[in-house]
């Protein structure tokens, strides 16, 4: 049972920290600065905080120094201003947030080859943030991972350093909801799911972000908050492949997939379009289900829904692959030697972000059935394929059109002028609906 005192000194803790957030004069630190950390570093700098953004390559933290955005959803007009008045800077060290009062951990979570979760680098940030902890510190957790996970792995080690959780230090768990290119909604008007391991945590959490986000939504643990972003992701993951097999029947039964959405959207309640493509991409959709698959298992539950759905999705670079092949072959051609020009590469669609994007697969399949391919991506200049091979965006040109034996249409950038593609292209395989409506020379086939 806590003496008066005690009570009092764990009080004045989270008052002061409270009171610093409040007045802004706390430091902030963000562990990562990518796609997510940095748009966050950049709303608490906004927000009037100083801010110190940590990241393991050395060029962004140059970059950020010199007040360069490497990142299309933050302008380097904002970071150099951030950055000349003092609000933000960034290091390669740890030993630079010592003085923070709050720190986000932002760093990557991928997935092994046999699908698990790749928890290298949160367990090496924690590490690093727990070496330089102290009395008054406050952790999040952003990263998108399995339910449990903050205080499996980041409670326990600042426990081993003599902290009490909701006493001396205080931990959350606050999924990113981060949409690249997304022009309406960013870190402060997308509400914030939070969740700390005590009440005092949340507490602190809910002032931390409260001042940078305009709705804070707490919940009761950070397990709560972890599986919130895996359902928000996986019921995107299991509707996209639902409408993929609808995709692939509507083939069967050689009925339009576009004109039966279309119509099915019409209906005012009980309904939400969902769209097929080529298959799933970017940091989110395509990993993080798995992590709650991953977790079930060690559970002995098997997710169906999410093992199905990764299925259907996974196998629609090889459904592309097919309507290229039977396309070519109405034109009396082989895949081997034709010329294919790929257009986007990137995962989604004015983005520069090509991870896990379909477009690797697609390459990758046309590549080993020897067809010559190249790729125009504006946003993409150079890309790396599995095995080390290097591609490099071709210029568009009305002849790199017109010398293609198909154009395949992957990513549906706004800079593509989709009519100019019809006026000179002899046969296009369509992922993305993007020349619907459009009428021109070309033999267009939509998936």
């Amino acid at each position: 049972m806590l003496t008066s005192y005690q009570e009092s000194e764990n009080m004045s803790i989270i008052q002061t920290l409270l009171d610093r957030l409040s007045s802004r004069e706390a430091k902030i630190g963000i562990v990562g600065l990518g796609y997510v950390g940095l748009p966050l570093a950049v709303e608490f700098a906004e927000a009037g905080f100083s801010v110190i953004g940590l990241d393991v390559t050395a060029d962004k933290v140059n970059q950020l120094n010199a007040g360069k955005s490497y990142i299309p959803d933050v302008p380097t007009e904002q970071i150099k201003r951030l950055v000349d008045n003092g609000k933000l800077c960034a290091t390669t060290s740890y030993d630079d947030l010592r003085d923070s009062d709050a720190i986000s951990i932002c760093v990557p979570t991928p997935l092994r080859k046999t699908k698990d979760p790749d928890m290298s680098y949160v367990i090496q940030a924690v590490d690093g943030v727990a070496r330089i902890s102290h009395a008054g510190l406050l952790v999040v957790l952003e990263s998108t991972t399995y339910p449990g996970t903050t205080e499996e792995i980041i409670v326990p080690r600042l426990v081993n350093n003599g902290f009490s959780i909701g006493e001396d230090v205080f931990v959350a768990f606050s999924p990113e909801r981060i949409d690249p290119g997304n022009a309406h909604y960013g870190v402060r008007n997308t509400p914030k799911v939070v969740g700390g391991v005590t009440p005092a945590c949340t507490e602190a959490v809910k002032a931390l972000y409260g001042t940078a986000v305009d709705t804070i939504v707490p919940v009761s643990s950070p397990t709560v908050a972890e599986m919130t972003k895996l359902l928000e992701n996986t019921f995107r993951a299991v509707n996209i492949g639902l409408v993929n097999e609808l995709a692939l029947m509507c083939d069967r039964l050689k009925i339009d997939v576009w004109e039966v959405i279309d119509a099915a959207k019409t209906k005012p309640f009980g309904f939400m379009p969902f769209y097929p493509g080529p298959g799933l991409g970017g940091h989110c959709i395509p990993v993080d289900p798995h992590y709650l698959s991953w977790k079930l298992k060690t559970l002995n539950y098997t997710a169906r829904f999410i093992e199905l759905a990764s299925e259907i999705n996974t196998s629609m670079p090889l459904y592309v692959l097919d309507k290229i092949m039977n396309g070519l072959n109405d034109e009396g051609k082989a895949v081997r030697g034709s010329k294919i020009v790929v257009l986007g590469v990137a995962f989604k669609r004015n983005v520069d972000d090509v991870r896990e994007s379909p477009a690797l697969d697609v390459l990758t399949l046309l590549h080993e059935k020897g067809a010559d391919v190249t790729y125009h991506d504006s946003y993409v200049p150079t890309l790396r394929l599995e095995g080390e091979m290097t591609m490099t965006s071709t210029p568009y040109s009305d002849a790199l059109l017109e010398s293609a034996d198909c154009v395949v249409i992957i990513t549906d950038h706004s800079t593509f002028d989709w009519q100019h593609v019809v006026d000179h292209s002899r046969l296009i395989i369509d992922t993305r609906h993007a020349t619907a409506k459009k009428s021109g020379k070309a033999r267009v086939i939509s998936i």
